[in-house]
């Protein structure tokens, strides 16, 4: 823990926000680290949109999985050059080649199935939007719950899978994307702002 954070601690008996040195208090998942406060206040929990940022944010969470996200933050810059922006098309046109590239730079995480799965994603998403520009964020957007009638209090009270990711994960496999698992897509949904998880106590936290 930083020097001079402390906790607000929950009705559960576990950390819920942490207060920072800087006297704002987050969400207890952020910890110490600058990097993870940076993401919490700056983009977890905020609407995210457009077709290309949502095909990033499905491929970077698909690498998370079995990993924290920590992990993945922090080698972000490396995935960004490695996959040239994920701008769609260039993922898409990656072949065999491409994937030994990828598979010798240490910048990401070099794991054969989700570089593939990456690929193979870009090309169902540019099937998706061929005739229908947005048709992806439209999609992934359409499975965002209302919202909640009381914010969470504590971590403990944030679910890892819901109807609503279950049904988005369902939804991208039938269109042939992989590693999009309910977990993975209720982690998107947090990400991206179809939900909003940040607990009460928390700075970002609008009253509910």
């Amino acid at each position: 823990m930083s020097e001079g954070a402390s906790v607000i601690v929950g009705a559960d008996e576990r950390a819920s926000v942490l207060v920072g040195p800087d006297d704002r208090a987050r969400c207890a998942w952020v910890g110490a680290d600058p990097e993870y406060a940076r993401y919490h206040d700056e983009e977890w929990g905020t609407p995210l949109h457009g077709d290309q940022p949502l095909f990033e944010k499905i491929s970077l969470e698909g690498f998370q999985a079995g990993l924290s996200w920590i992990t993945i933050l922090r080698r972000r810059p490396g995935f960004r050059e490695a996959f040239q922006g994920f701008e769609l098309h260039h993922v898409a046109e990656l072949g065999p080649e491409g994937v030994e590239r990828l598979m010798a730079d240490a910048r990401i995480i070099r794991n054969r199935a989700k570089i593939e799965a990456t690929i193979g994603n870009a090309r169902a998403t540019l099937e998706l939007t061929a005739d229908h520009a947005g048709a992806l964020d439209k999609l992934l957007w359409s499975f965002a719950p209302p919202a909640r009638a009381r914010r969470p209090r504590a971590l403990s009270e944030l679910p890892a899978v819901t109807p609503e990711s279950t049904a988005m994960s369902t939804a991208l496999r039938g269109l042939g994307f992989r590693f999009v698992g309910p977990t993975t897509m209720y982690a998107l949904m947090q990400s991206a702002g179809m939900v909003d998880d940040h607990v009460a106590g928390c700075w970002r936290a609008h009253p509910s």
